[in-house]
């Protein structure tokens, strides 16, 4: 299929396209065309920049005593954390901690966090409400079903949380 934009070359890429109407649209393109339009047009490899950081950072740092071993639990060694920057399992930060405590150190000037702590966000909808919404809509129930005495019940526990 040609290149619905120039009509020259053959298209790589499909831009499917909806509008506010629910109109969909799609455009056929081809890869010089797409890069003009600022649509990638190949898929970049994964980078390592943790793995690759450390491993020139391994080549900086002179060997140390706590090197050698494994993790008694996954058999993980820091050759294995240096090519893929990543720990085996969580008992390798215990088996590791001094070797890993030395980098953080030489690293960021401190083994401890020292910046900002995560405060998680305040959720949008207090429990209070939900609890005092449950409850009306209850009520209203009730009131449908003729059931007056749950419904003077409700009505009481609504005052009360009001």
């Amino acid at each position: 299929m040609l290149c619905d934009n120039c009509k020259e070359r053959d298209s790589v890429v499909t831009l499917t396209r909806s509008n506010a109407d629910g109109v969909v649209t799609e455009e056929h393109l081809c890869e010089r065309c797409a890069i003009e339009r600022g649509i990638e047009t190949h898929i970049a490899q994964p980078k390592q920049p943790l793995a690759d950081f450390i491993g020139a950072l391994h080549k900086q740092l002179p060997a140390s005593p706590h090197d050698s071993g494994r993790c008694g639990f996954c058999s993980g060694t820091l050759r294995d954390f240096r090519s893929t920057g990543r720990l085996g399992c969580p008992y390798c930060y215990a088996t590791f901690e001094a070797t890993l405590r030395d980098w953080l150190r030489r690293i960021h000037g401190n083994s401890k966090h020292v910046g900002k702590r995560y405060q998680p966000p305040v959720p949008l909808v207090e429990e209070g409400a939900t609890v005092l919404a449950e409850l009306r809509d209850r009520l209203r129930r009730a009131v449908e079903q003729e059931q007056f005495e749950e419904a003077a019940r409700l009505r009481d526990q609504i005052k009360v949380l009001e």
